[in-house]
């Protein structure tokens, strides 16, 4: 199979596009994008559209890149990046559902869902395998963890660490244990999970501090435990936390 360009799709000079993809009718791919082998974009999609920021220079030459395998949907839209040679990243075998939206430097991992009408704001980072459910939004500069469940309609302001449940606004209700299963995460990284869970949301005071004090105390030892609580040393937005009562064995 080769590359596919259907009639009254917009494919600008200077846009590179790997092989075995297809750009359906109506699309606009700029000269801005890059796409990896077997993208493949639907009908009113535009991807490298210039970002929307008041102070942006037109003339600036930057980027989106999407990873091989992406399935972009009908009317999702993917804006470039602010500053020169900067990129807004889509990652591989992502599914952007129709009318999903990600702003300019936003960098989306692999095997990612957005679910239809998504908002990602501005310098939003979302990590690999996590779902963000319908008409979810998710405020600029804020941080999705690996393996998230966002629920539809959430309103996202703060950093969500990874593995986690959020819904409503910035409320964690637990751990997404459906998704730790289906990537096959052994018994004890889960394990290990639900401990670090229970050290960082069940406890009181600063949430960085337990995290580095859940850290330091050597009971951790699995990577994914790692990486959860290290997500707790950086961010500017802060962390949602639990609205209510929560339990790590919430399923997804």
């Amino acid at each position: 199979m080769s590359t596919r360009i259907h009639p009254s799709a917009i494919v600008e000079d200077g846009a590179q596009i790997g092989v075995d993809c297809e750009i359906m009718a109506h699309a606009v791919v700029t000269r801005h994008a890059v796409l990896g082998d077997r993208v493949v974009v639907h009908p009113g999609a535009v991807v490298g559209g210039d970002p929307q920021y008041i102070k942006f220079d037109r003339a600036t030459p930057s980027f989106v890149r999407v990873g091989a395998g992406t399935v972009i949907r009908e009317n999702v839209t993917l804006n470039r990046a602010i500053h020169a040679d900067q990129v807004t990243v889509v990652g591989e075998r992502c599914f952007l559902m129709a009318g999903s939206h990600a702003g300019h430097d936003c960098a989306i991992g692999d095997d990612v869902v957005l679910a239809n009408n998504v908002m990602l704001a501005g310098h939003v980072s979302v990590g690999n395998f996590t779902f963000v459910g319908g008409g979810a939004g998710v405020h600029q500069f804020a941080r999705i963890g690996e393996s998230c469940m966002v629920s539809g309609l959430a309103r996202i302001t703060r950093d969500l660490a990874p593995f986690t449940i959020t819904a409503e606004r910035d409320e964690v209700s637990g751990l997404n244990l459906v998704g730790l299963k289906r990537r096959g995460f052994s018994r004890e990284a889960i394990g290990e999970l639900k401990a670090a869970f229970r050290a960082v949301y069940f406890g009181t005071g600063n949430i960085r501090e337990l995290a580095a004090a859940a850290l330091n105390g050597g009971e951790f030892k699995t990577a994914e435990a790692w990486r959860f609580l290290t997500f707790f040393a950086e961010g500017k937005r802060g962390f949602a936390r639990a609205a209510r009562v929560v339990t790590e064995d919430a399923d997804a």
